[in-house]
């Protein structure tokens, strides 16, 4: 029974509301399913009485489920809406607080007053309840008519209708204000408008709506009222699909490029269920720890899934705005999407899919023949599926994974109505044909984006258009994807109102509002990419113009109010900047015609990104915008130094982890603990504040994960030399790096970027390091070289060693070491088993066993060990293998096996291996089986026991010994495997059954092919001469293709037989480099390549049956017939030939021009840019192509020679082609004492002489220069007579004039003048005189009289040949060609003095001097700046009264002032005057003439005693009588003293002084008197001081009458040895006293004679006692000194080598490097010191680093090397002493100039902090920055 309904006037007004809205639904036709959903939506509603109405319409029975007050429905109908809940309790916990209400700018475009809710949407989507599923078209068509009569309302009024009633139901069960709701209510918060509150707050006036209107600003049309807006992000609610375009792929989610300037993101658990099943399956697995076993195929990539560019459909899911965490950024809107068929077909229903409508769908299945799809519609029996040749051309259906979701165009429908044909082809989907598109449609959830359409234009406006679509539904395209967003002629060119035009939907609503979003853009409706076209070529628009690019003139096109400006970007392109991004200052409106960006004018702005689905570029034009350094990751490169701030320090259990440092607005990058300093701070804090700025280098950036980390590690940014890829890196090249983790055997270590390299234990130091730990840490800065490289593999080896003290060989593959090849070497160790070699050139070492002296037996090879002695050069070694690991070679000198090399025998690789072969080998094993018989190259075979003879097989060990020589047939061959077996009976080979021969060789036999690559090719007979086919590459060399023409079929591209013109080269030096792995290319078959001898052979020489085929790639080879290739009898003298490089050497090149010609280079015809020649391996690399000319042919040799200058055309350079001022290269040819051969070509050779080498003569050293060394030469002249040419190597020459010139160039005697100061090189000494050379054409003479001042007894010694003199001009007769001068120094100083001889001195005199020696009768005086004169001050004279002892006043070397009183020139004495009262009389000090130097002239002279007269008052008169009475007998003693030294100051002087001479005892050659040297004695005058008036003697003594000599060796004392005699007195009682020695050694250098020097000290090595080590070592480095200065290198080093022999070997050498230094010899010094830090036993010592470290930074001013030093210090001095090198170290930064303090300074923060208790650290810190660095630090 039905319950009687209420009247009118009963019902409340909910109800009243309801009833209105049902009778329009009844009017519908609504089901009664329809209402028992709507009274589920609202239960609190009660049910009204519809039966009889006041205005007595009769509507018939209400529906059953509103009978009675409670609905009545199946018990299990809730159980879908409690599922939804819980899946929202879920989502809410997921994905946090739900989104806030829409705003009211959100609203539909008509005036309705609610919105549905989304939410509710989402929950039907998700579950597939809601309003029941409409009957399918599939199963039966739909009556035209159906029963009851038809409404006269569309379906979307139907549903809109339905709509508006929830909506007002809604509304009037919200609880009144203040009231809480309760959870179902606050699910609604989603639907209504912005405010909150009553119901009364939406009836709002139009103006309030208009001013929440969204960004977008929609106009209206006036037609019909509907709004043309553009999509925005308050838009897409959830609920909406929207088509997009895949634009970036990470491993977590897929970027989706929106209309509008949008951005979606998809993660990677939103693609598709089945997707998600296999995630769920890997991590199923990963927690049963299985993954090992799992197949790759299960591994999730989304790269492998999508493709940048794919169309997609995507639901949105949420969009929110994203808070950053802790607020360090700004918040980011995001919009979450999904790809999931069941929400992006939400509203489409089996009944719905017509034929040309898009569908998305997820691969559920692979079948053979196409795809199983899952479409996600709620009828699951419903299935698409996609053949494979209707997949996109894109896709390889070998690598579609299950999962993957595509856009596909339903094409039809199967016979059984159960399966969709569909296509995934996208060009196909774009094509827009009849087919293709929906005009017309049963239901109107077919309109989802990506679905084609044609509708009529119902409005055209500059701001958009609008139709209708099947006369139903809005769409309307905004002015961007209507095509009216450039330019006024592009709006001249939209569809006229009326017309039918072509669209595509991008997007649908989610709030029931009947309008789509249409575009009418090319290349969305083709569903391609876009493409920007400038002038006939047509790119992607990103690489005409990039993101972060900065346009300087930007022209407004179009102003859009409220929006911004269409700018143009030249070369058609356009861009858009919105009206927030136009000024720094906040932009209010827009005018075309008036203000800043009216239309016309220009600007300067900044590419922010670009939209393919809008075809336009997001610009700003903000300053701050384009003046940021950065705008995205993209825009920085690793390695790039940067400047940041510092937002805030990271936190860990540890302390300090790490920085964050801001680099630019929305780019933040992370500094990890590791790279916050070079060493480890113990408190960063104190060094890192928030907001300090600071300079960091990139050290990696992960784009996928969106992260950069920095350095400030000061090395690495200080680094000249970044490795951010593997191909930046070559070998040998140097760079800092950071130790990522230590193991037992090495390190990693970090470079920037993802480069890593392994640093072995062996390579961390030249010393032993048994723990690495031990002296490295993790985070330490290394400096390393490269030892080896894979770019391929990304594989690099590095070491900490010093490069120089590795052979750069060992590094190198080189084929003078190759396999087979014969080398010569030099004994360098012999032991019993083996001989250690290194080989000569490439300086490897080598190891030659025992067994490989000889063929015979071990006595025969034990005999010839001994005849082999260490240093014995060895030839003819043959290379057997190469051990990479131990950087050795293996050698043999067997001549057997150097016989088979001769004669291209011996087996060095699996190929040249051929059947019934017999071959030489040795063994390298012996086993029950049989024995292992090895070849060259580690080839090794098997003969196996039964192979043997049968007397050999009962033999123990079957007679043989290891590395035996052995000979053997060939047996077996297995290809497959690549094995080979031997035998040694004769003929067996022959017999082998043919059922066990291998089935490749069969196949060989037969002649089949296996996968040609042509696919066509079915036998070795098709590849005949001439044949063209297709070939893979396998791998690139730098000068030819493998390439693999069938499975085990190969040939070769040679890199002549590729390119036909020289125009088809790109790149000159890596013409190979446009070639991919796995390519195929087109190639003709011209003949076969020996792969042992690699050389070129006719195709009839065919040889084993896997042949290597040589082939042709040439485009004009290819189309012609002829398959020849260029021999050298085609070639002429003269003609151009494209060359490519195929090996280096010193002094030349070898190219290939064809398959079979090789041609010669030399290095002087390789370039005219003489830099280029420098190093030829680095400019001309293997496979470098060169336009050469032939040179010359010799066809009996073979033999061609090219020339690759510009300027000679084939031609070699001759005399008549070189003129003076011609600036050539020229090669070393040699380098002799006093000139430099330098070969210009192979005909012409000039000299440079000693006068043309430098401008300075001081630099010209010809041992800098080495033989074959390119250098660079000017012409001075041309002798074509005598095929002469004089060079010039002079910067001033060859570089630039303007260069400074010390010893300018004389060309001609007419340049010089009289007193010209010039330098030159001794040419010849004669018997007259010295030649200087002073240039090529100049030399002039120096006369014996003008050679020195000085006398000089042996004047030959004092020059030698090519040594540096100076001198001035005398003399000049240009008519004579003739130049005198003079080497004086008399005539070259202006303020030369020459020293006082004893005519100078005068009576009264004043002179300066020294006491040389003190007796108690009185001081010797000796004159300074004189030739030895001195004089006796008797006791007498010393005071103004009577000295007893003139010991009491003076010492030794005390400088004096005295006044001479007497000069006797007949008997040459001096008398001196120290008193007082003689400088204190005005008249004797004015009258006498000052010789001072002024030294002294400011002390004290003479010396005042108790009792002496005062100032001015004469002193006693002097009693000659009592002085000679009181001293007569001293008289005796002072004979000798008081004679005058001077060193022989002309013959006659040297006469007088041997007549003079008074014959004394002498012994073994020895004069004991003291008088036959230098020294010369008294006359033979008695008088003795005293004189009279007159100058006669007052005094007279008869001479005594000759006696025995005395002995007055005691006398040297005074005068010092002055003589040889004198010092071989003086030795004979001081024979350990090497300074006496050295005195003795000085004596005869400064005579010139150092050849006697040398054997002083040679004596004095002998002599002195074995106990004095120290005296012994001052002589050795005396001798050092000596060699250094007078000696040459091989002088110098054999004196070294002795004085580390028999000395302290580390004195030696520090004492060496400090004579280097101190002479300016900076590279011996450092090579010196480079040797020090290599030996263990120095090493140890941290004053050698120190000094080394000193060395670099302030003489040679290289810091980066004296850096590096310091971590090689720490691993060889004792740990103890680590603080004290490091303080060193950071100290020289401070005080050297090329030091760094700041880097000094962050050395002492870190000792500071880990000593913070030591005072002298502070003290010295302190110190260094108050000295040195910043007083205020």
């Amino acid at each position: 029974m039905h319950q009687a309904f209420a009247s009118e006037s009963e019902l409340d007004a909910s109800s009243r509301k309801v009833l209105k809205r049902w009778s329009k639904l009844r009017e519908c036709g609504t089901t009664d399913t329809d209402w028992c959903d709507l009274r589920q939506k609202f239960p609190s509603s009660a049910p009204p009485n519809f039966r009889q109405l006041p205005f007595g319409v009769q509507f018939g029975p209400p529906p059953k489920a509103w009978v009675g007050t409670e609905i009545s429905k199946p018990a299990d109908s809730m159980a879908p809406t409690k599922r939804r809940a819980d899946a929202d309790k879920s989502q809410r916990a997921n994905n946090g607080p739900r989104p806030k209400k829409a705003r009211k700018e959100d609203a539909p475009s008509q005036p309705k007053p609610k919105k549905s809710k989304p939410a509710q949407n989402d929950q039907k989507a998700e579950d597939g309840s809601g309003k029941q599923p409409r009957p399918s078209l599939l199963s039966s068509e739909e009556a035209s008519f159906p029963r009851g009569g038809a409404s006269v309302l569309t379906p979307l009024e139907h549903k809109q209708i339905k709509i508006d009633a929830e909506r007002d139901v809604l509304f009037e069960n919200r609880p009144p204000k203040g009231q809480v709701e309760d959870d179902n209510t606050s699910d609604r918060e989603n639907i209504g408008t912005e405010a909150q509150g009553e119901i009364k707050q939406k009836q709002r006036s139009k103006k309030r709506k208009r001013s929440h209107l969204s960004v977008t600003a929609p106009e209206v049309a006036p037609e019909d009222n509907v709004k043309i807006e553009s999509l925005s992000f308050r838009k897409l609610i959830p609920g909406s699909v929207v088509l997009g375009q895949v634009a970036q792929i990470t491993p977590r989610d897929i970027a989706l490029t929106l209309p509008n300037n949008l951005t979606g993101y998809i993660p990677l658990t939103s693609v598709s269920d089945t997707l998600n099943q296999r995630i769920e399956t890997i991590l199923a697995r990963s927690d049963e720890d299985d993954l090992e076993g799992a197949n790759e195929d299960d591994d999730i990539n989304l790269r492998e899934i999508f493709r940048n560019g794919q169309y997609l459909r995507a639901c949105v899911v949420s969009n929110s705005d994203e808070q950053s965490v802790q607020g360090l950024a700004k918040s980011k809107r995001r919009i979450e999407l999904t790809l999931n068929p069941r929400q992006t077909n939400v509203e489409v229903q089996a009944s719905d899919v017509t034929i040309g409508s898009t569908i998305q769908a997820a691969v559920v299945s692979i079948e053979d023949r196409g795809f199983i799809m899952d479409l996600g519609l709620k009828n699951n029996s419903l299935r698409g599926f996609v053949p494979v040749f209707e997949l996109d051309p894109s896709l390889d259906p070998s690598k579609v994974k299950e999962g993957m979701v595509w856009l596909c165009l339903v094409t039809g429908l199967s016979s059984n109505k159960k399966t969709l044909q569909l296509s995934a082809n996208q060009s196909r989907i774009g094509n827009i044909r009849k087919s293709n598109f929906v005009s017309d449609m049963p239901k109107l959830d077919n309109l989802l984006p990506g679905t084609a359409v044609q509708m009529p234009v119902t409005s055209a406006t500059a701001t958009g258009m609008c139709g209708k679509i099947a006369g139903l539904v809005d769409a309307t395209a905004d002015w961007v994807h209507s095509g009216a967003g450039t330019s006024p002629d592009e709006e001249a060119k939209l569809a006229k109102v009326g017309s039918k035009i072509k669209a595509r939907i991008i997007c649908t609503f989610a709030d029931g509002e009947n309008k789509v979003l249409v575009s009418l853009l090319e290349h969305v409706l083709s569903l391609s990419q876009s493409v920007a076209k400038t002038g006939d070529v047509v790119r992607p628009p990103l690489d005409i113009l990039d993101v972060s690019a900065i346009v300087e003139t930007a022209t407004v096109v179009k102003v859009i109010a409220k929006q911004g400006l269409v700018l143009g970007l030249g070369n058609g392109l356009y861009g858009l900047a919105h009206i927030s991004r136009l000024s720094d200052d906040r932009v209010d409106t827009l005018s075309q015609t008036t203000g800043l960006y009216k239309l016309g004018s220009s600007h300067r702005a900044r590419v922010l990104g670009y939209n393919s689905m809008d075809a336009q570029y997001i610009l700003s034009l903000e300053q701050k915008i384009i003046e940021q350094p950065f705008l995205r990751l993209e825009d920085i490169r690793v390695g790039q130094v940067v400047q940041g701030t510092v937002e805030r320090l990271i936190i860990n259990a540890n302390g300090i982890g790490g920085l964050l440092v801001n680099l630019a607005d929305g780019i933040t990058a992370l500094v990890p603990e590791l790279h916050l300093a070079d060493v480890k701070l113990k408190h960063p804090e104190r060094k890192f504040k928030e907001g300090m700025r600071l300079s960091a280098r990139v050290l990696s950036i992960d784009l996928d994960k969106r992260s950069i980390r920095l350095t400030l590690k000061k090395t690495l940014i200080n680094s000249g030399h970044i490795w951010a890829d593997y191909t930046d890196v070559s070998i040998g090249s140097q760079s800092s790096g950071t130790l990522l983790s230590l193991s037992e055997s090495g390190a990693i270590v970090q470079f920037f970027g993802k480069v890593r390299g392994f640093l072995p234990i062996s390579e961390m130091s030249e010393a032993y390091i048994k723990n690495p730990s031990d002296h490295f840490h993790v985070g330490q800065t290394v400096h390393v070289n490269v030892r080896s490289v894979d770019s391929e593999n990304n594989r690099m080896t590095v070491s900490c060693r010093d490069p120089s003290t590795v052979n750069a060989e060992e590094d190198v593959d080189d084929d003078e070491a190759a396999s087979g090849t014969l080398v010569d070497g030099t004994v360098t160790e012999i032991t019993d088993l083996h001989i250690t070699v290194q080989l000569v050139g490439s300086g490897r070492p080598g190891i030659l066993k025992l067994g490989h002296l000889n063929d015979g037996t071990e006595e025969r090879d034990r005999l010839a060990l001994k005849r082999i002695k260490t240093g014995q050069k060895l030839q003819e070694l043959l290379a057997l293998d190469k051990s990479s690991k131990r950087k050795l070679v293996l050698l043999s000198k067997k001549p057997s096996l150097l016989k088979a090399a001769r004669a291209s025998r011996l087996l060095s690789s699996f190929q040249d291996v051929q059947p019934n072969q017999l071959v030489e080998g040795f063994v390298r094993n012996i086993t029950s089986d049989g024995v292992f018989v090895e070849f060259a190259g580690g080839l090794v075979g098997l003969l196996p026991k039964k192979q043997l003879t049968d007397e050999m097989q009962k033999i123990p060990e079957f007679g043989f010994r290891t590395d035996q020589s052995i000979k053997a047939w060939i047996h077996r061959i297995d290809h497959q495997q690549e094995r080979f077996t031997l035998s040694m009976k004769e003929g067996e080979q022959l017999k082998d059954d043919p059922q066990k021969v291998d089935k490749n060789k069969e196949s060989a036999a037969v002649g089949e092919v296996m996968n040609p690559v042509d696919g066509h090719s079915t036998s070795m007979a098709d590849f005949k001469l001439g044949y063209r086919t297709q070939a893979r590459i396998t791998s690139i060399k730098e000068t030819q293709l493998n390439v693999q023409l069938a499975d085990k079929v190969h040939g070769r591209v040679d890199i002549s037989e590729i390119f036909d013109k020289w125009e088809d080269i790109e790149d000159k030096k890596k013409p190979l480099a446009r070639f991919k792995r796995h390519e195929s290319i087109a190639v003709k078959i011209i003949g076969l390549h020996n792969s042992r001898t690699h050389r070129f052979l006719p195709i009839s020489h065919r040889q084993g049956s896997n042949p290597v085929f040589e082939l042709t790639a040439k485009a004009a080879s290819l189309v012609s017939d002829d398959a020849d290739v260029l021999t050298l009898d085609k070639l002429t003298v003269g003609s151009s030939v494209i060359a490519f490089v195929n090996n280096t050497t010193n002094t030349h090149v070898w190219t290939t021009v064809s398959p079979n010609v090789h041609g010669r280079i030399e290095a002087l015809d390789l370039s005219d840019d003489v830099s280029m020649l420098k190093d030829l391996a680095r400019n001309f690399p293997a496979g470098t192509a060169l336009m050469t000319h032939v040179k010359s042919i010799d066809l009996p040799s073979s033999r061609l020679d090219l020339v690759a200058t510009r300027n000679r055309n084939g031609a070699g350079l001759t005399i008549s082609d070189i003129s003076e001022g011609m600036i050539l290269a020229g090669q070393v040819a040699k380098a002799s004492e006093s000139a430099l051969v330098v070969r210009l070509s192979t005909s012409v050779v000039g000299t440079v002489g000693l006068t043309q080498l430098a401008d300075d003569y001081s630099q010209a050293n010809l041992s800098g220069y080495n033989k074959n060394e390119i250098i660079r030469v000017c012409v001075l002249g041309v002798d074509s007579i005598n095929q002469k040419v004089t060079l010039s190597t002079r910067p001033s020459k060859v570089l630039s004039s303007s260069l400074p010139v010390t010893d300018p160039h004389i060309s001609a005697v007419s340049q010089l003048k009289v007193n010209d100061i010039v330098r030159g090189f001794v040419k010849h000494i004669s018997d007259k005189g010295v030649f200087v050379r002073l240039s090529p054409n100049v030399t002039a003479f120096v006369r014996l009289a003008d050679l020195s001042d000085a006398f000089l007894k042996e004047w030959k010694t004092a020059f030698k040949i090519d040594e540096l003199v100076r001198g001035k001009v005398t003399a000049i007769d240009e008519a004579l060609n003739y130049v005198q001068m003079s080497l004086k120094a008399s005539m070259l100083d202006e303020n030369y003095v020459a020293p006082l001889t004893f005519d100078d001195l005068q009576s009264g005199q004043i002179i300066n001097g020294k006491i040389r020696k003190v007796e108690d009768f009185g001081a010797f005086i000796v004159v300074d700046n004189s030739r030895n004169v001195s004089g006796l001050c008797h006791r007498s004279e010393v005071a103004e009264d009577r000295v007893s002892d003139v010991r009491t006043l003076y010492e030794e070397g005390d400088k004096v002032k005295a006044i001479v009183l007497k000069v006797d020139p007949e008997k040459r004495r001096i008398n001196f005057g120290l008193k007082a009262s003689y400088f204190q009389d005005s008249n004797v000090v004015e009258d006498m003439p000052d010789l001072t130097d002024g030294e002294d002239s400011g002390s004290e002279s003479g010396v005042r005693l108790e009792g002496a007269s005062k100032a001015g008052s004469p002193g006693p008169e002097l009693d000659m009588a009592e002085v000679n009475k009181g001293d007569e007998s001293d008289e005796e003693d002072l004979e000798d003293e008081n004679a005058v030294d001077v060193d022989n100051e002309d013959l006659e002087d040297e006469d007088m002084h041997a007549k003079e001479a008074t014959e004394g005892l002498s012994t073994s050659g020895f004069n004991w008197d003291g008088t036959a040297a230098d020294d010369l004695a008294f006359g033979q005058d008695d008088t003795f001081l005293g004189h009279d008036d007159d100058g006669k003697a007052d005094l007279h003594r008869k001479r005594k009458a000759p006696g025995p000599g005395v002995d007055r060796t005691g006398d040297l004392d005074s005068y010092g040895p002055q003589s040889a005699d004198d010092f071989e007195r003086q030795l004979l009682g001081q024979p350990n006293s090497s300074a006496l020695w050295i005195q003795y050694m000085a004596h005869y250098l400064q005579l010139g004679e150092a050849s006697t020097a040398r054997e002083i000290g040679e004596r004095a090595l002998k002599t002195i006692h074995q106990r004095e080590e120290e005296e012994k070592a001052n002589v050795w480095i005396a001798l050092l000194n000596l060699e250094n200065t007078y000696g040459d290198d091989a002088t110098l080093d054999a004196v070294f080598k002795r004085a580390c022999q028999y000395a302290d070997s580390q004195t030696m050498h520090e004492r060496l490097a400090s004579i280097y230094i101190d002479s300016g010899k900076h590279q011996p010094a450092d090579d010196l010191f480079q040797i020090m830090t290599r030996i263990k036993a120095f090493s140890a010592n941290p004053a050698l680093w120190l000094n080394y470290a000193t060395f670099l930074m302030t003489t040679l001013h290289e810091p980066a090397r004296a850096r590096a030093l310091l971590s090689r210090a720490a691993q060889s001095v004792p740990e103890h002493l680590h603080r004290h090198l490091t303080t060193r170290f950071a100290a020289l930064e401070f005080t050297s100039p090329a030091g760094e303090p700041e880097r000094g300074r962050t050395i002492f923060e870190g000792l500071v902090s880990t000593f913070p208790k030591r005072g002298d650290l502070w003290d010295q810190f302190v110190d260094l920055e108050m000295r040195h660095g910043d007083v205020a630090n």
